[in-house]
């Protein structure tokens, strides 16, 4: 006898066709903002010579980590310039910005509300567990109907892909100050909002830092391949040279999203450590 199959992609797909048309003007609100965001920021780098942000980038990496970082950020961005994907690369470096500030704003009170409520935390744990397990292509399907072809469904798209790592990272490390200093706050009568700000969160930033860490990077490889829905960027470099057979152009593009991938890495994790 068959069993009767159960139409979960009817019902999933009935679900996202009933938000798309009861949000829709939700959606366009969203996709307009999001959108002026992106091209803002976009414009902004552009406008800056190639030789001026390359120093600036430059001086960011030795201010904030070592003169050695400072040469390898300047040796890369210059070799991204000379292969002719420095527009690419800006607009690779603006979805990921603006993706990670975005994942970043809803995971932090989302995992210092984990952190202290357990109930909370037990509801939200598998939730984190189904999304870090998902495909990431899989993301790019709802994408589609809420925001159309473009960089606004990379950017929601690759938002939901690398939020879970910020959220428990900084639960994991709300979570791991020692008892001991809770009892000395509480014996000196801090409130929870008190012990939160001043021993709770300076002492698991490190940890959250972590997150944030693992949030870029995921962020940066959720962005390159949401060149599939039409984002711009060096993703896009990447799908086109596979469209055209040209693996010349295509592994240019890669090395390029290398350099970036190592420049963000290390930047944030120097301000990591100097938060240690």
């Amino acid at each position: 006898m068959d069993i009767p199959r159960i139409p979960l992609g009817n019902w999933i797909e009935g679900g996202l066709n009933w938000l798309t048309s009861e949000y829709s003007l939700v959606t366009r609100g969203i996709s307009r903002f999001t959108q002026t965001g992106i091209n803002s920021l976009n414009d902004s780098l552009m406008w800056l010579p190639e030789w001026a942000l390359l120093a600036i980038i430059a001086l960011l990496c030795w201010k904030i980590a070592s003169i050695r970082l400072a040469i390898g950020a300047a040796a890369g961005l210059a070799l991204i310039w000379n292969l002719g994907l420095w527009n690419p690369m800006i607009e690779t470096l603006t979805l990921v910005v603006i993706a990670t500030f975005v994942a970043v704003v809803i995971a932090l009170p989302v995992g210092i509300a984990a952190a202290l409520s357990e109930r909370l935390y037990r509801l939200i744990m598998p939730a984190l567990d189904f999304m870090q397990t998902m495909p990431a292509f899989v993301y790019l399907i709802p994408a589609i109907p809420f925001f159309g072809i473009g960089s606004v469904s990379a950017i929601f798209a690759t938002v939901i892909f690398s939020m879970p790592p910020a959220i428990r990272f900084t639960t994991l490390g709300i979570r791991q100050v020692p008892v001991e200093l809770i009892e000395a706050a509480d014996a000196y009568g801090a409130t929870r909002g008190q012990k939160l700000v001043k021993v709770q969160l300076p002492l698991s930033l490190p940890t959250i830092m972590a997150g944030i860490n693992q949030t870029i990077m995921l962020a940066l490889s959720m962005v390159v391949i949401a060149a599939m829905i039409g984002a711009d960027g060096l993703g896009s470099e990447v799908w086109r040279a596979i469209q055209r057979l040209r693996p010349g152009d295509g592994f240019e593009a890669g090395i390029a999203v290398v350099i970036l991938a190592m420049l963000l890495d290390r930047l944030t994790q120097s301000l990591r450590k100097s938060r240690q």
